[in-house]
């Protein structure tokens, strides 16, 4: 391989000239926050860079102490030009910007073109602006790597998670998804349904993110699923559209940028603020109940804010105290006349306790794809309860029945994983279904499996819920 890969849309989704192109990179890193934890995957967008710029600078500005960590850049973007099924590598030794030369891994490249559906296609790279884009801000933050550079087709998710297992590689190993969100919606269209997307992502759900979510719907997929396999965390960092940067707010695209981080490092950087604080049960300390009092005022604030901005509310978490800080997962269920109105939540602690709280509250009130937007003449018919989770618990078992005979009636929430399904039940589910056996069952069809369904690879996770007022 001797050729190199010359830049197709610098001058157009970027500044072709390398003083400006440098300067406006910088500029975008500069406004974003750093971090001291360095992700092992990113997924940031691949617009124009006046568009996308800032949220993909949100992504990159994790990297600020990774420059001599990581060497390789394994970099997964959609097809926009070419058609065509598989995975297509390049046969190019370079990728070339206005900032200098990227070397490629050939020798990853080698190692994957064994796999099935990877084949070379120069012609899915030459005009492609989806990895592109990435290369000025990851020279910028990197200085020298390599580079795996992989353009998605029409292809299974799973194979994508195959992939991304081969060169998994350690901490010197980034994997960076390219992907925009929603395409062409009004504002307030695109910022309910990238709510959604995001969740999704947070809670480690491929099967919920589909071809109008997002144009890299399938790497971003097949990293989910990977992430999900080793019980990895996801934080936001960026959640905007074309509407609050460059473009206005009539036909919108969405993007978000998303850091994924593993729990238990081999080797990673991770902070300690990544890790809850628990007892030796993994069950954190109940919440007193003024801090109850607290969390449930949060709630009904991000609700209220929500109606009269039509957005999050951004909370700041010096306000509130040391225990409302700590990383735990929350769902928030609202009801009115004493029937379901709204309930999102996470499954796993990746956000402190407050901001989840708020989070859950205005996309329970307005992203719940299952009810329309809350109105204001509801808002005072409104019941908000909140559960506060335990960590989740992997089970073992040898059959159904001892599953079933291990399960605690009243006590336990479940998370059920099989075939990239998954679904959960909060304790309180067993209000109205008191029976094991029936809890089970439904458990399983709201997963999407069959009622009779099992198998030597499914997967089920307990934890118990603090749940107020």
């Amino acid at each position: 391989m001797s050729t190199a890969r010359s830049p197709a849309v610098a001058g157009q989704f970027y500044p072709a000239d390398p003083r400006q192109l440098q300067a406006m990179v910088s500029g975008f890193l500069r406004s974003a926050k750093t971090s001291r934890e360095i992700p092992k995957a990113l997924i940031v967008p691949h617009a124009g860079y006046v568009y996308s710029g800032p949220i993909a600078a949100s992504g990159y500005a994790c990297l600020a102490g990774a420059r001599g960590i990581i060497k390789r850049v394994v970099l997964l973007g959609p097809a926009h030009r070419v058609g065509f099924a598989g995975i297509a590598l390049s046969s190019a030794a370079s990728f070339i910007t206005p900032l200098g030369k990227v070397t490629v891994d050939t020798a990853a490249a080698q190692d994957l073109a064994g796999l099935s559906k990877i084949l070379v296609l120069d012609q899915a790279h030459a005009a492609e602006h989806s990895l592109e884009v990435h290369l000025p801000f990851l020279q910028e933050v990197l200085g020298e790597f390599t580079l795996v550079p992989l353009v998605v087709g029409e292809v299974a998710y799973e194979t994508v998670a195959t992939v991304l297992e081969r060169l998994w590689g350690g901490p010197e190993t980034l994997i960076v998804i390219s992907s925009d969100l929603s395409h062409y919606h009004d504002y307030e269209t695109a910022r309910r349904l990238d709510a959604a997307t995001s969740h999704a992502i947070e809670e480690l759900l491929p099967e919920a993110i589909h071809h109008e979510h997002a144009c890299g719907r399938t790497p971003i997929n097949g990293l989910l699923t990977v992430a999900r396999r080793l019980g990895m965390s996801v934080r936001t960092l960026d959640l905007r559209n074309s509407g609050d940067t460059a473009g206005t707010r009539d036909r919108v695209v969405g993007y978000g940028a998303y850091a994924f981080m593993k729990r238990n490092p081999e080797g990673e950087v991770m902070s300690t603020e990544q890790i809850p604080t628990t007892d030796a049960q993994g069950q954190s300390d109940e919440l007193s109940s003024a801090l109850r009092s607290v969390l449930l005022d949060v709630a009904g604030q991000a609700i209220d804010y929500g109606l009269s901005y039509g957005r999050p509310q951004d909370v700041k978490l010096a306000d509130y105290p040391a225990p409302l800080q700590e990383l735990r997962a929350t769902f928030v269920t609202l009801q009115r006349e004493k029937q379901l109105r709204g309930c999102i939540g996470s499954l796993t602690p990746h956000r402190p306790l407050v901001a989840d709280v708020a989070y859950n509250a205005y996309a329970a009130a307005f992203s719940d794809p299952r009810f329309p937007k809350l109105s204001t003449q509801e808002r005072t018919q409104l019941d908000i309860h909140i559960s506060v989770l335990s960590l989740p618990s992997p089970m073992t078992f040898h059959s159904e029945a001892d599953l079933l005979a291990q399960i605690r009636p009243g006590v336990d929430g479940l998370i059920l994983e099989d075939q990239g399904r998954r679904g959960t039940f909060l304790p309180s589910v067993w209000e109205s279904l008191p029976n094991p056996r029936d809890f089970w069952m439904q458990l399983k069809r709201k997963a999407g499996l069959l009622p009779n369904h099992w198998s030597a690879t499914l997967r089920v996770s307990r934890y118990t819920t603090e749940s107020f007022p």
